[in-house]
């Protein structure tokens, strides 16, 4: 889990229609980038249903309902869609809903724990979150991907993400998509401290 700071600008940039990056066959999910203003609010419900399950469980309900509150609604997600130092992923089943998002962001780390481990140029893969019907069916991966191209698109030396240390299953999969553990920080849950790991990827 990463905290991200508000976007320095997010009025300017026009919407812009999704565009495909990529497909997983077995359920027809594709991957794309969204610029969409009205995918804010089904954004957030995805997000209000997934960032619970990677708290702690003893995480209280209070701390999370506040970050999801100040980090994950609906005007927050319009915010991260206009924003130019950053990128919305969506997956989208053949009913064309959101199953799965992450977000993809370019500006330099401003954590200094962060800092002290991702020394190159590097994107963020910031959030990554998938509904828990559609856990294994391969749209979590194909979000990494694309979010990886991005980056790599980018020209960022590196991919880098948080995860929170008590959550084994996100690290299983971070560590098969070829992210190893390079350091620790500190990410704030409410009134709550939470720790995670600094996960990197080299891309260059």
């Amino acid at each position: 889990m990463t905290s991200v700071p508000p976007p320095a600008d997010s009025s300017t940039e026009p919407a812009r229609p999704d565009t495909p990056m990529a497909a997983v066959s077995a359920r027809e999910v594709t991957v794309s980038i969204t610029r969409d203003p009205a995918d804010a609010t089904e954004l957030a419900a995805v997000a209000a249903v997934t960032f619970p399950l990677a708290c702690p469980p003893s995480s209280a309900p209070a701390d999370i309902a506040a970050f999801i509150d100040s980090t994950l609604s609906a005007q927050r997600f319009a915010d991260y869609l206009a924003a130019d130092d950053r990128e919305v992923l969506i997956a989208r089943d053949d009913s064309t809903a959101i199953v799965g998002y992450s977000l993809v962001v370019y500006a330099r780390p401003r954590d200094p724990d962060v800092l002290s481990v991702v020394t190159e140029p590097a994107t963020e893969i910031s959030k990554m979150y998938v509904l828990p019907d559609r856990h294994g069916g391969g749209v979590s991966a194909a979000l990494m991907a694309a979010a990886l191209d991005l980056a790599a698109g980018h020209g960022s030396a590196l991919a880098w993400l948080g995860v929170n240390q008590e959550n084994v299953r996100a690290q299983r999969f971070y560590r098969k998509m070829g992210f190893d553990i390079a350091g620790t920080k500190t990410f704030r849950v409410g009134n709550r401290t939470e720790h995670d790991y600094v996960m990197t990827r080299r891309l260059l």
